[in-house]
């Protein structure tokens, strides 16, 4: 059934937590991430649940201690020292992280805090060997401009990312300890988010602008995203675990569909949350954490965001403005210009070769993904792209040629020009005027076809339909 959210009285919003590309938040152990170097640091703990600052015990905290689990923890000395062991006091705060979180806040118009302070949020799922999770507030107040209207970003804080979970038992869980500390970027926003395909827009535009600060890490589990939801009659439900941004809008359908047949069945709910599962489904995790779990972190001072501090934070230039620049400066389609954004050589190469940019960007875009669908993932190296380029700027090749080349290059074979030697059209218009003249009843498709399997790579396809065409009138 297709839902009014609006009659239903829908609310939502949006957690995004990104890993940034640093070393860790609290040593300068590096964030390496799936640390393949040999295990050399094993641990055991247990964890109980602390009162917070409130004087109470999280409830979520107090399930998670209901389990009675041990945990155990398996590193790298090239990745975890004694800050992540919880042997030692957390280190300064890593600078860079700190500017990264202000970028962001700049980039989202929020307001820096005029003081850091950082805070314990306990944690005894494992998942941090201390018990707690360190955090800090950042700034509040941002906005984040969509197709429906403006979305308030009520918080920006950084905090350590969890360690991995490798292993569960009935008993006990297996953590990795590399992951554990890295910086993470939390931006969490208000309750004004319309429809699930409204929330899968603000958390691309978020993922947008992390991602233009330059210092984010790149790949699978390096950014998550959580969303907050509830209806009229029904108490906020927290559902985490989402990695692609399509299933965003399947997951939240499915979720109010949930509450509304809780509500139908007169069920007593409460605050809670839940998992996103692959089958686009919702299932229960816990009871919702609250601020019973927060308390100070007194092996940290508190850090002042200066005036001067602020004026040496620069704005990055959103990718979107980018991708405008190039659409604008070589002329290409806005499709075009995004997926060559990251390519690192496209400026360079439209620099050292004299052909038209789209050319240059289809060749760098477009090219690498063909040789991949028709012969899976490959390697391809600079040097041949600069050797392809070059010889369609001394006119050598046809442009048809270029996928055949990088083709057998991806696949090993040695790089031959010579064999796509460039014909041109006209010396084999005889010929294929002669083919059209003898298989009249065969399709343009056909006779393109039985051409092109002598001159593929050697003559512009699209002026062999042309005449093909103009013989069958």
């Amino acid at each position: 059934m297709d839902l009014d959210y609006k009659k239903v009285g829908f609310k939502c919003g949006v957690e995004i937590h990104q890993q940034l590309e640093t070393h860790k938040l609290f040593c300068h152990c590096p964030s390496i991430v799936h640390d393949d170097a040999p295990i050399d640091i094993q641990i055991e703990r247990k964890l109980r649940a602390v009162a917070g600052e409130t004087g109470k015990v999280d409830a979520a905290a107090s399930y998670e201690r209901e389990k009675n689990k041990r945990f155990l923890y398996e590193g790298c000395s090239t990745s975890a020292c004694l800050v992540e062991l919880d042997e030692e006091p957390p280190h300064e705060v890593n600078k860079d992280a700190l500017d990264v979180a202000l970028q962001v806040a700049l980039l989202l118009d929020a307001t820096p805090v005029d003081e850091i302070r950082v805070m314990r949020k306990t944690v005894i799922d494992g998942s941090n060997v201390s018990g707690f999770q360190r955090t800090m507030l950042i700034a509040t107040g941002g906005v984040i401009k969509t197709s429906k209207g403006n979305v308030v970003v009520d918080s920006i804080c950084l905090e350590e990312e969890s360690a991995k979970k490798v292993e569960e038992k009935v008993d006990h869980v297996r953590y990795r300890l590399d992951r554990l500390g890295v910086p993470l970027i939390e931006i969490a926003t208000d309750a004004s988010i319309k429809d699930p395909d409204h929330c899968k827009e603000v958390a691309s535009i978020l993922g947008m602008i992390l991602r233009s600060t330059e210092k984010v890490r790149r790949g699978i589990g390096s950014i998550r995203q959580d969303v907050n939801v509830s209806i009229k009659g029904h108490p906020r439900v927290e559902i985490k675990g989402f990695q692609d941004l399509r299933s965003i809008p399947k997951v939240i359908d499915f979720e109010i569909k949930r509450e509304l047949a809780d509500i139908k069945a007169k069920k007593k709910c409460s605050s809670h949350v839940r998992k996103a599962d692959k089958n686009f489904t919702t299932s229960f995790l816990r009871p919702m954490p609250g601020a019973a779990r927060m308390y100070p972190e007194t092996d940290v001072p508190p850090i002042a965001i200066t005036s001067s501090w602020l004026k040496q934070i620069k704005r990055p230039e959103l990718l979107t403005e980018r991708v405008m620049k190039l659409e604008k400066q070589y002329k290409l389609s806005p499709q075009l210009a995004h997926e060559v954004l990251d390519n690192e050589h496209f400026v360079s190469y439209v620099k050292q070769f004299k052909l038209a940019p789209e050319l240059i960007a289809r060749t760098l875009v477009e090219v690498p993904k063909e040789i991949t669908k028709r012969f899976g993932t490959r390697t391809l190296k600079q040097e041949h792209f600069k050797l392809v380029l070059k010889a369609l700027e001394q006119k050598k090749i046809d442009e048809s040629a270029i996928v055949e080349l990088l083709a057998a290059s991806a696949q090993g074979k040695k790089l031959d020009i010579t064999q796509f030697k460039k014909v041109a059209v006209g010396d084999v218009e005889q010929e294929i005027t002669k083919l059209v003249q003898k298989n009249k009843d065969v399709s343009p498709n056909g006779l393109m076809g039985v051409i092109m399997k002598k001159y593929r790579g050697k003559v512009d396809g699209k002026k062999v339909m042309q005449i093909i065409q103009s013989n069958l009138k």
